[in-house]
C-alpha cells in the first residue's frame, strides 16, 4: 500500500477528504470484513448489521489521515483503524441497550431486532476482537493507549448514566461525559497516527489535542441536531435525548438562561423523561438562543482543533484533517 500522495491536492469538501483517504479506507474496510468473521452465525448477523449501517467511518478515517499527515508510509495504520472502528461499534451496541434506542442512522438498532442480551454480548465480542488485533501489532505503547482509552470510555458511560434524569447537571459534568465517551477515542485515533510515524512528543500531543477538540465539537454539534433536526435527516427521532432524560448542552443552557418558572418546567422535563414536554422544551431552547450558544461552543472547539494542526507540516492529509473540523460542526447528521 502506498502512502497518500503529497502533491498539490485541493481539499474543499468532505467528498475530497473521502477521495484522499479512499485507498487506505478500502484496505480498512476489507480488514473489518475479514476480522468480523465468526463461526457463530448471530455474531456475524449483528456485527454486519451495525458495521454495514451506512456510517462514514469517521474515527478510522481520522486515524489513517493522521498517520499520513504525520508522514507514516507503512501498513499498520489499516489494522489500527479497524481496531478503532471495532471499539466504536461495540460502544454503539452497548449505548443502544442502555438508552433503549430503537433507531440509529435511520435503521432499527440491533437490540430492537435481536434483543438486549445478544447486542451486549456481540459488543463484548467486538471489544475482545479489537484487543486480539492490537496485540498482533506487538507494541506496548499502542496497547496502553487503547487500553486506557477503552477504560475511559467505560467511565464515561457510567458518568452519563449518573446524569440521566438529573436536572442539575452542570456544563462541566456534561463536558466530562463528552470527553470520556466521545473525545478520547478521537484523540487516540489521531495520537496513534503520530505514534506509528514516530513523531516527537510535542507533535504527537498536538495531534492528540486536535482529535480531542474535534471530538468535543462533533458531540456538541450532534447534541444540537437532536433539537434542530428530524428523523429523516438525523437518523434518529428529534428529542431522543430529552426522552431518555439526558441533559445535553442546549437544555443545560436553556435552564441557565430561563426565568425561575421556565427553568422549573425544563428541570421537570429532564426528571420525567419522555416527549410530553417536548413542545415547551423546544420553545424554551429557542427563546433562550441555547442552540446558537451551543453551536458557538462547538465552533470554539473546532477552531482549537485546527490550531493544533499547525504543529504538523503542510500536506493534503493535514488539510483533510482541518476540513473534518468544519464537517464535524456543519454536517446534517
Amino acid at each position: 500500500m502506498s502512502a497518500l500522495p503529497q502533491a498539490s491536492v485541493s481539499i474543499a469538501s468532505f467528498a475530497d477528504v473521502q477521495q484522499l483517504a479512499m485507498a487506505d479506507m478500502a484496505a480498512v474496510d476489507a480488514l473489518i470484513r475479514s476480522r468480523l468473521a465468526s463461526d457463530v452465525v448471530l455474531i456475524n448477523q449483528i456485527a454486519e448489521h451495525i458495521i454495514g449501517g451506512g456510517g462514514k467511518r469517521l474515527r478510522p478515517m481520522l486515524h489513517v489521515l493522521a498517520a499520513r499527515a504525520a508522514g507514516y508510509t507503512g501498513h499498520q495504520h489499516a489494522q489500527l483503524a479497524a481496531v478503532i472502528e471495532f471499539i466504536h461499534t461495540s460502544t454503539l451496541l452497548h449505548d443502544d441497550v442502555v438508552d433503549e434506542s430503537d433507531l440509529r442512522r435511520g435503521r432499527k438498532t440491533a437490540n430492537a431486532m435481536w434483543g438486549n442480551a445478544a447486542s451486549v454480548l456481540v459488543g463484548d465480542f467486538l471489544y475482545s476482537r479489537s484487543f486480539q488485533m492490537m496485540v498482533e501489532l506487538d507494541s506496548m505503547r499502542i496497547m496502553r493507549i487503547l487500553a486506557d482509552t477503552t477504560n475511559r470510555i467505560a467511565e464515561g458511560e457510567v458518568l452519563q448514566l449518573l446524569n440521566i434524569g438529573n436536572p442539575d447537571t452542570t456544563q462541566h459534568a456534561y463536558l466530562e461525559v463528552i470527553e470520556r465517551k466521545t473525545a478520547v477515542l478521537f484523540a487516540a485515533a489521531t495520537r496513534l497516527g503520530a505514534v506509528l510515524a514516530g513523531l516527537p512528543r510535542e507533535q504527537e500531543d498536538a495531534l492528540a489535542r486536535f482529535g480531542l477538540d474535534l471530538g468535543f465539537a462533533f458531540q456538541i454539534a450532534d447534541d444540537v441536531l437532536d433539537y434542530a433536526s428530524d428523523a429523516d435527516t438525523l437518523g434518529k427521532n428529534i428529542g431522543d435525548d430529552l426522552a431518555e432524560g439526558k441533559p445535553t448542552l442546549p437544555l443545560i443552557l436553556a435552564i441557565e438562561r430561563s426565568s425561575a418558572a421556565q427553568a422549573a418546567l425544563l428541570k421537570q422535563a429532564v426528571q420525567n423523561g419522555g416527549r410530553d414536554a417536548l413542545p415547551e422544551v423546544l420553545a424554551a431552547i429557542h427563546a433562550t438562543d441555547a442552540l446558537a450558544a451551543s453551536r458557538a461552543h462547538a465552533h470554539g472547539y473546532a477552531d482549537s482543533a485546527r490550531t493544533a494542526l499547525r504543529a504538523l507540516p503542510a500536506s493534503p492529509a493535514r488539510d483533510a484533517l482541518a476540513l473534518l473540523a468544519d464537517y464535524a460542526i456543519d454536517r446534517s447528521r
